[in-house]
Protein backbone atom coordinates (compact mmCIF):
# COMPACT_ATOMS: atom_id res chain seq x y z
CA UNK A 1 0.00 0.00 0.00
CA UNK A 2 1.38 3.62 -1.12
CA UNK A 3 1.69 5.84 1.80
CA UNK A 4 0.57 9.22 1.46
CA UNK A 5 3.33 12.36 1.56
CA UNK A 6 1.75 13.43 5.10
CA UNK A 7 2.22 9.86 5.95
CA UNK A 8 5.77 9.54 5.08
CA UNK A 9 6.19 13.00 6.77
CA UNK A 10 5.13 11.37 9.91
CA UNK A 11 6.88 8.69 9.93
CA UNK A 12 10.37 10.22 8.99
CA UNK A 13 9.65 13.04 12.21
CA UNK A 14 9.53 10.02 14.27
CA UNK A 15 12.67 8.79 12.85
CA UNK A 16 14.18 11.70 13.67
CA UNK A 17 12.85 12.31 17.03
CA UNK A 18 14.07 8.33 18.13
CA UNK A 19 17.28 9.31 16.93
CA UNK A 20 17.32 12.41 18.58
CA UNK A 21 16.92 10.78 21.84
CA UNK A 22 19.31 7.83 21.33
CA UNK A 23 21.74 10.64 20.40
CA UNK A 24 20.97 12.85 23.54
CA UNK A 25 20.74 9.17 25.52
CA UNK A 26 24.25 8.39 24.40
CA UNK A 27 25.83 11.79 25.13
CA UNK A 28 24.16 11.96 28.59
CA UNK A 29 25.29 8.22 29.42
CA UNK A 30 28.94 8.40 28.12
CA UNK A 31 29.35 12.22 30.26
CA UNK A 32 27.62 10.52 32.86
CA UNK A 33 30.16 7.38 33.13
CA UNK A 34 33.19 9.39 32.13
CA UNK A 35 33.11 12.26 34.72
CA UNK A 36 31.82 9.57 37.37
CA UNK A 37 35.27 7.93 36.67
CA UNK A 38 36.88 11.59 37.11
CA UNK A 39 35.04 12.54 39.99
CA UNK A 40 36.00 9.44 41.97
CA UNK A 41 39.17 9.93 41.67
CA UNK A 42 38.61 13.71 42.96
CA UNK A 43 36.92 11.70 45.93
CA UNK A 44 39.64 9.63 46.49
CA UNK A 45 41.99 12.48 46.02
CA UNK A 46 40.48 14.26 49.00
CA UNK A 47 40.17 11.13 51.31
CA UNK A 48 42.40 8.32 50.95
CA UNK A 49 45.22 9.06 48.28
CA UNK A 50 47.58 10.46 50.91
CA UNK A 51 48.43 7.95 52.88
CA UNK A 52 48.07 5.17 50.37
CA UNK A 53 50.26 6.80 47.68
CA UNK A 54 52.47 9.27 49.73
CA UNK A 55 52.49 7.75 53.17
CA UNK A 56 56.35 9.10 54.02
CA UNK A 57 54.68 12.80 53.73
CA UNK A 58 52.97 14.48 56.49
CA UNK A 59 49.61 15.26 56.48
CA UNK A 60 49.35 18.10 54.58
CA UNK A 61 52.45 17.14 52.34
CA UNK A 62 50.48 14.40 51.45
CA UNK A 63 47.59 15.86 50.38
CA UNK A 64 48.97 18.73 48.88
CA UNK A 65 50.71 15.51 46.29
CA UNK A 66 47.54 13.98 46.44
CA UNK A 67 45.56 16.80 44.59
CA UNK A 68 48.75 17.61 42.52
CA UNK A 69 48.09 14.19 41.01
CA UNK A 70 44.37 15.59 40.39
CA UNK A 71 46.17 18.36 38.53
CA UNK A 72 48.14 16.67 35.96
CA UNK A 73 45.48 15.12 34.41
CA UNK A 74 44.75 18.82 33.03
CA UNK A 75 47.97 19.20 31.48
CA UNK A 76 47.31 16.16 29.49
CA UNK A 77 43.83 17.62 28.39
CA UNK A 78 44.64 19.76 25.84
CA UNK A 79 46.82 16.74 24.30
CA UNK A 80 43.57 15.02 24.20
CA UNK A 81 41.37 17.72 22.74
CA UNK A 82 43.96 18.67 20.05
CA UNK A 83 43.83 14.71 18.78
CA UNK A 84 40.30 13.94 19.48
CA UNK A 85 39.40 17.53 17.96
CA UNK A 86 41.73 16.55 14.77
CA UNK A 87 40.26 13.19 14.15
CA UNK A 88 36.99 14.20 14.79
CA UNK A 89 36.66 16.70 12.34
CA UNK A 90 38.52 14.61 10.45
CA UNK A 91 37.06 11.12 10.78
CA UNK A 92 33.95 11.37 12.65
CA UNK A 93 32.45 12.43 16.27
CA UNK A 94 30.81 9.24 16.66
CA UNK A 95 34.02 7.28 16.74
CA UNK A 96 35.85 9.49 18.55
CA UNK A 97 33.18 9.28 21.47
CA UNK A 98 33.85 5.69 21.61
CA UNK A 99 37.41 5.54 21.98
CA UNK A 100 37.45 8.34 24.48
CA UNK A 101 34.87 5.87 26.72
CA UNK A 102 37.05 2.94 26.64
CA UNK A 103 40.20 5.28 27.25
CA UNK A 104 38.92 6.50 30.56
CA UNK A 105 37.30 3.49 31.83
CA UNK A 106 40.65 1.36 31.47
CA UNK A 107 42.33 3.85 33.10
CA UNK A 108 39.90 4.35 35.99
CA UNK A 109 40.03 -0.14 36.70
CA UNK A 110 43.87 0.69 36.67
CA UNK A 111 43.84 2.85 39.36
CA UNK A 112 41.52 0.27 41.35
CA UNK A 113 43.77 -2.35 40.76
CA UNK A 114 47.09 -0.03 41.24
CA UNK A 115 49.16 -1.54 44.03
CA UNK A 116 50.27 0.65 47.18
CA UNK A 117 53.16 2.48 48.25
CA UNK A 118 53.84 -0.23 50.94
CA UNK A 119 53.79 -2.96 48.31
CA UNK A 120 55.86 -1.46 45.29
CA UNK A 121 56.86 2.05 46.73
CA UNK A 122 57.98 4.68 44.55
CA UNK A 123 56.18 3.00 41.46
CA UNK A 124 53.15 3.45 43.05
CA UNK A 125 52.60 7.21 42.53
CA UNK A 126 54.66 7.06 39.30
CA UNK A 127 52.10 4.51 37.65
CA UNK A 128 48.90 6.50 39.60
CA UNK A 129 50.36 10.04 37.62
CA UNK A 130 50.63 7.97 34.82
CA UNK A 131 46.90 6.70 34.54
CA UNK A 132 45.46 10.03 35.73
CA UNK A 133 47.00 11.50 32.23
CA UNK A 134 45.19 8.67 30.55
CA UNK A 135 42.09 9.95 32.40
CA UNK A 136 43.06 13.13 31.40
CA UNK A 137 43.94 12.56 27.31
CA UNK A 138 40.60 11.07 27.27
CA UNK A 139 38.22 13.69 29.76
CA UNK A 140 40.32 16.23 26.42
CA UNK A 141 38.36 14.89 23.84
CA UNK A 142 35.22 13.63 25.42
CA UNK A 143 32.99 16.79 26.22
CA UNK A 144 34.23 18.36 22.68
CA UNK A 145 32.35 14.96 20.87
CA UNK A 146 29.30 14.84 23.02
CA UNK A 147 28.65 18.16 23.25
CA UNK A 148 28.48 18.54 19.40
CA UNK A 149 26.83 15.26 18.65
CA UNK A 150 23.78 17.13 20.81
CA UNK A 151 23.65 20.47 19.01
CA UNK A 152 23.96 19.28 16.11
CA UNK A 153 21.80 16.73 16.11
CA UNK A 154 18.69 19.27 18.01
CA UNK A 155 16.43 21.04 15.80
CA UNK A 156 16.65 24.68 15.21
CA UNK A 157 15.85 26.94 18.47
CA UNK A 158 15.93 23.97 20.77
CA UNK A 159 19.89 23.46 20.65
CA UNK A 160 20.53 25.12 23.88
CA UNK A 161 18.14 22.53 25.64
CA UNK A 162 19.19 19.30 23.90
CA UNK A 163 22.81 20.31 24.45
CA UNK A 164 22.41 21.14 28.40
CA UNK A 165 21.74 17.01 28.47
CA UNK A 166 25.85 16.25 28.26
CA UNK A 167 26.43 18.91 30.20
CA UNK A 168 24.65 17.29 33.25
CA UNK A 169 26.58 14.29 32.88
CA UNK A 170 28.64 16.29 35.04
CA UNK A 171 26.68 17.00 38.30
CA UNK A 172 25.53 13.45 37.77
CA UNK A 173 28.51 11.72 37.85
CA UNK A 174 29.57 13.81 40.56
CA UNK A 175 26.53 12.40 42.62
CA UNK A 176 27.08 8.95 41.36
CA UNK A 177 30.30 9.33 42.23
CA UNK A 178 29.70 10.63 45.94
CA UNK A 179 26.92 7.97 46.12
CA UNK A 180 28.78 4.95 45.42
CA UNK A 181 31.83 6.30 47.91
CA UNK A 182 28.97 7.25 50.54
CA UNK A 183 27.36 3.62 50.44
CA UNK A 184 30.85 1.69 50.28
CA UNK A 185 32.34 3.93 53.34
CA UNK A 186 28.80 3.36 55.31
CA UNK A 187 29.53 -0.11 54.40
CA UNK A 188 33.10 -1.05 55.99
CA UNK A 189 35.30 0.56 58.68
CA UNK A 190 37.71 3.17 58.50
CA UNK A 191 40.50 0.27 58.32
CA UNK A 192 38.39 -1.27 55.90
CA UNK A 193 37.83 1.20 53.49
CA UNK A 194 41.20 2.95 53.87
CA UNK A 195 42.50 -0.72 52.75
CA UNK A 196 40.33 -2.06 50.25
CA UNK A 197 37.18 0.01 50.17
CA UNK A 198 38.26 2.77 48.40
CA UNK A 199 38.41 0.31 45.50
CA UNK A 200 35.45 -0.48 44.87
CA UNK A 201 34.05 2.15 43.20
CA UNK A 202 36.87 2.60 40.67
CA UNK A 203 36.23 -1.46 39.82
CA UNK A 204 32.83 -0.82 39.13
CA UNK A 205 33.59 1.15 36.19
CA UNK A 206 33.97 -1.74 34.18
CA UNK A 207 29.94 -2.43 34.55
CA UNK A 208 29.69 1.27 33.16
CA UNK A 209 31.95 0.89 30.68
CA UNK A 210 30.03 -1.92 28.72
CA UNK A 211 26.51 0.42 28.87
CA UNK A 212 27.97 3.01 28.02
CA UNK A 213 29.67 1.15 24.66
CA UNK A 214 26.76 -0.32 24.42
CA UNK A 215 24.66 3.01 23.97
CA UNK A 216 27.10 4.82 21.97
CA UNK A 217 28.09 2.44 19.22
CA UNK A 218 23.93 2.19 17.85
CA UNK A 219 23.61 6.22 17.61
CA UNK A 220 24.43 7.32 13.94
CA UNK A 221 26.91 10.45 13.11
CA UNK A 222 26.29 14.05 13.11
CA UNK A 223 24.09 15.31 10.51
CA UNK A 224 26.54 18.55 10.21
CA UNK A 225 29.29 15.95 10.15
CA UNK A 226 27.91 13.82 7.45
CA UNK A 227 27.14 16.68 5.11
CA UNK A 228 30.47 17.41 5.37
CA UNK A 229 32.10 14.56 4.29
CA UNK A 230 29.27 14.30 1.42
CA UNK A 231 30.54 17.91 0.05
CA UNK A 232 34.44 17.09 1.01
CA UNK A 233 34.31 19.93 3.02
CA UNK A 234 36.47 18.59 5.84
CA UNK A 235 39.71 20.45 6.71
CA UNK A 236 43.59 18.59 6.10
CA UNK A 237 44.76 20.12 8.98
CA UNK A 238 41.81 22.21 11.39
CA UNK A 239 43.75 23.42 14.52
CA UNK A 240 46.05 25.30 12.25
CA UNK A 241 43.20 27.02 10.52
CA UNK A 242 41.40 27.56 13.84
CA UNK A 243 44.03 29.01 15.29
CA UNK A 244 44.57 31.49 11.97
CA UNK A 245 40.63 32.45 11.91
CA UNK A 246 39.15 32.39 15.37
CA UNK A 247 41.88 33.18 17.57
CA UNK A 248 39.58 35.43 19.21
CA UNK A 249 36.20 32.98 19.52
CA UNK A 250 39.16 30.95 20.99
CA UNK A 251 40.42 33.74 23.59
CA UNK A 252 36.36 34.27 24.80
CA UNK A 253 35.21 30.48 24.81
CA UNK A 254 38.30 29.59 26.90
CA UNK A 255 37.32 32.30 29.01
CA UNK A 256 33.83 31.48 29.21
CA UNK A 257 35.20 28.47 31.44
CA UNK A 258 37.14 29.26 33.75
CA UNK A 259 35.33 30.01 36.64
CA UNK A 260 32.86 27.38 36.23
CA UNK A 261 35.39 25.42 36.27
CA UNK A 262 37.19 26.43 39.16
CA UNK A 263 34.22 26.62 41.41
CA UNK A 264 33.11 22.97 40.26
CA UNK A 265 36.33 21.55 41.46
CA UNK A 266 36.29 23.35 44.68
CA UNK A 267 32.23 21.63 45.14
CA UNK A 268 33.91 18.39 43.41
CA UNK A 269 36.94 17.65 45.41
CA UNK A 270 38.34 20.99 47.84
CA UNK A 271 35.47 21.01 50.45
CA UNK A 272 35.36 16.89 50.99
CA UNK A 273 39.20 17.44 52.55
CA UNK A 274 37.95 20.57 53.59
CA UNK A 275 34.90 19.64 55.65
CA UNK A 276 37.21 16.06 57.20
CA UNK A 277 40.20 17.82 58.11
CA UNK A 278 39.53 21.40 58.95
CA UNK A 279 36.19 21.52 60.51
CA UNK A 280 36.15 17.97 61.56
CA UNK A 281 33.22 16.44 60.02
CA UNK A 282 32.81 13.03 58.48
CA UNK A 283 33.41 11.76 55.21
CA UNK A 284 29.66 10.82 55.15
CA UNK A 285 28.27 14.42 55.91
CA UNK A 286 30.79 15.96 53.25
CA UNK A 287 29.69 13.29 50.34
CA UNK A 288 25.99 14.22 51.42
CA UNK A 289 26.69 17.83 51.08
CA UNK A 290 28.49 17.41 47.76
CA UNK A 291 25.65 15.08 46.93
CA UNK A 292 23.20 17.74 47.61
CA UNK A 293 25.21 20.47 45.39
CA UNK A 294 25.28 17.79 42.69
CA UNK A 295 21.66 17.86 42.46
CA UNK A 296 21.06 21.41 42.18
CA UNK A 297 23.67 22.11 39.65
CA UNK A 298 22.17 19.32 37.26
CA UNK A 299 18.61 20.52 38.12
CA UNK A 300 20.27 24.10 37.22
CA UNK A 301 21.93 23.12 34.11
CA UNK A 302 18.88 22.18 32.11
CA UNK A 303 16.69 25.00 33.05
CA UNK A 304 19.69 27.34 31.70
CA UNK A 305 19.81 25.13 28.60
CA UNK A 306 16.26 25.87 27.98
CA UNK A 307 16.45 29.45 29.44
CA UNK A 308 19.20 30.21 26.82
CA UNK A 309 16.83 29.20 23.93
CA UNK A 310 14.58 31.81 25.06
CA UNK A 311 16.91 35.15 26.71
CA UNK A 312 19.60 33.99 24.23
CA UNK A 313 23.19 32.19 25.76
CA UNK A 314 24.53 35.84 26.91
CA UNK A 315 21.88 37.14 29.25
CA UNK A 316 22.34 33.26 30.93
CA UNK A 317 25.82 33.55 31.34
CA UNK A 318 25.65 36.99 32.73
CA UNK A 319 23.12 35.73 34.87
CA UNK A 320 24.79 32.73 36.36
CA UNK A 321 28.43 34.88 36.71
CA UNK A 322 27.04 37.44 38.56
CA UNK A 323 25.37 35.38 40.91
CA UNK A 324 28.56 33.21 41.33
CA UNK A 325 30.47 35.90 41.96
CA UNK A 326 28.19 37.48 44.26
CA UNK A 327 28.21 33.87 45.77
CA UNK A 328 31.80 33.30 46.42
CA UNK A 329 31.88 35.20 49.94
CA UNK A 330 28.50 34.09 51.47
CA UNK A 331 29.43 30.52 50.48
CA UNK A 332 32.39 29.84 52.87
CA UNK A 333 30.99 31.92 55.64
CA UNK A 334 27.83 29.37 55.33
CA UNK A 335 30.06 26.89 55.08
CA UNK A 336 32.23 27.58 58.07
CA UNK A 337 29.20 27.41 60.66
CA UNK A 338 29.52 24.10 60.18
CA UNK A 339 25.34 23.68 60.28
CA UNK A 340 24.28 21.16 57.88
CA UNK A 341 20.86 22.99 56.85
CA UNK A 342 23.48 26.13 56.23
CA UNK A 343 25.92 24.17 54.21
CA UNK A 344 23.20 22.96 52.19
CA UNK A 345 21.71 26.03 51.56
CA UNK A 346 25.44 27.21 50.53
CA UNK A 347 25.88 24.54 48.07
CA UNK A 348 22.39 25.12 46.60
CA UNK A 349 22.79 28.71 45.77
CA UNK A 350 26.38 28.05 44.35
CA UNK A 351 24.81 25.31 41.88
CA UNK A 352 22.34 27.86 40.45
CA UNK A 353 25.42 30.08 39.46
CA UNK A 354 27.14 26.81 38.05
CA UNK A 355 24.01 25.19 36.07
CA UNK A 356 23.62 29.04 34.39
CA UNK A 357 27.47 29.03 33.24
CA UNK A 358 27.32 25.03 32.20
CA UNK A 359 24.34 24.85 30.46
CA UNK A 360 23.99 27.09 27.63
CA UNK A 361 27.61 25.92 27.18
CA UNK A 362 27.72 23.18 24.50
CA UNK A 363 25.14 25.83 22.26
CA UNK A 364 27.37 28.73 22.76
CA UNK A 365 30.64 26.67 21.77
CA UNK A 366 29.28 25.20 18.91
CA UNK A 367 27.97 28.45 17.95
CA UNK A 368 31.53 30.65 17.63
CA UNK A 369 33.18 27.87 15.29
CA UNK A 370 32.72 26.83 11.57
CA UNK A 371 31.43 23.26 11.31
CA UNK A 372 34.54 22.49 9.68
CA UNK A 373 36.64 22.78 12.59
CA UNK A 374 34.01 23.15 15.20
CA UNK A 375 35.61 19.90 17.27
CA UNK A 376 38.78 21.22 17.19
CA UNK A 377 37.52 24.19 18.48
CA UNK A 378 35.55 23.58 21.33
CA UNK A 379 37.79 20.82 22.49
CA UNK A 380 40.66 22.82 22.90
CA UNK A 381 38.92 25.77 24.27
CA UNK A 382 36.86 23.50 27.26
CA UNK A 383 40.82 22.14 27.59
CA UNK A 384 42.16 24.92 28.23
CA UNK A 385 39.57 26.75 30.27
CA UNK A 386 39.81 23.73 32.57
CA UNK A 387 43.52 24.26 32.81
CA UNK A 388 43.51 27.78 34.08
CA UNK A 389 39.96 27.35 35.97
CA UNK A 390 39.66 23.99 37.71
CA UNK A 391 42.78 22.63 37.10
CA UNK A 392 44.77 23.31 40.27
CA UNK A 393 41.96 24.95 42.05
CA UNK A 394 41.72 22.12 45.05
CA UNK A 395 45.91 22.27 45.13
CA UNK A 396 45.50 26.18 45.56
CA UNK A 397 42.49 26.46 48.28
CA UNK A 398 44.59 23.86 50.60
CA UNK A 399 47.54 25.88 50.53
CA UNK A 400 45.33 29.30 50.64
CA UNK A 401 43.89 27.55 53.56
CA UNK A 402 47.12 26.84 54.82
CA UNK A 403 48.95 30.36 54.26
CA UNK A 404 46.58 32.19 55.85
CA UNK A 405 44.35 30.46 57.85
CA UNK A 406 41.16 31.01 56.58
CA UNK A 407 38.77 30.02 53.92
CA UNK A 408 38.04 33.42 53.18
CA UNK A 409 41.44 33.58 51.11
CA UNK A 410 39.71 30.61 49.12
CA UNK A 411 36.58 33.17 48.08
CA UNK A 412 38.58 35.56 46.84
CA UNK A 413 40.07 33.25 44.21
CA UNK A 414 36.69 31.93 43.19
CA UNK A 415 35.94 36.44 42.57
CA UNK A 416 38.84 36.69 40.53
CA UNK A 417 38.05 33.46 38.41
CA UNK A 418 34.53 35.12 37.93
CA UNK A 419 35.65 38.38 37.02
CA UNK A 420 38.31 36.66 34.52
CA UNK A 421 34.39 35.09 33.43
CA UNK A 422 32.73 38.11 33.13
CA UNK A 423 35.27 39.78 30.98
CA UNK A 424 34.42 36.67 28.40
CA UNK A 425 30.57 37.22 28.87
CA UNK A 426 30.75 40.86 27.96
CA UNK A 427 33.06 40.13 25.08
CA UNK A 428 30.50 36.90 23.38
CA UNK A 429 29.02 38.19 20.37
CA UNK A 430 25.71 36.36 19.71
CA UNK A 431 24.19 35.72 16.34
CA UNK A 432 20.86 36.48 15.44
CA UNK A 433 18.50 33.00 15.19
CA UNK A 434 18.20 32.72 11.48
CA UNK A 435 22.02 33.32 11.46
CA UNK A 436 22.70 31.42 14.29
CA UNK A 437 20.73 28.43 12.55
CA UNK A 438 22.55 28.61 9.32
CA UNK A 439 26.19 28.62 10.84
CA UNK A 440 25.52 25.44 13.14
CA UNK A 441 24.48 23.72 9.99
CA UNK A 442 27.37 24.71 8.12
CA UNK A 443 24.89 25.97 5.54
CA UNK A 444 27.23 29.49 5.60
Amino acid sequence: MTQTPEASARMSRSRDRGQLRRVVGASLVGTTIEWYDFFIYASAAGLVFGKQFFPSLDATAALLASFATLGVSFVARPIGGIVAGHLGDRVGRKAVLVATLLLMGLSTIGVGLLPSYHSIGVAAPILLVVLRLLQGLSAGGEWGGAALMSVEHAPAGRRGYFGSFPQIGVPIGLLLANLVFFSVSAATTADQFARWGWRIPFLLSVVLIAVGFFVRARVSESPVFSELRERRARRSAPLAELLRTNRRELVVAIGLFIANNMVGYILIAFINSYGTRTLKLSSSTMLFVGMVGAVAWGVFTIAAGHWSDTWGRRRTYLIGILAMGAWTFPFFLLFDTRALPLMLLSVVVLGFGLGLTYGPQAAAYSELFPASIRYSGVSFAYAFGAILGGGFAPLVSTWLVGETGTSLAVSGYMLLACLVTLAAVLALRERPAAEREAFVTGAR
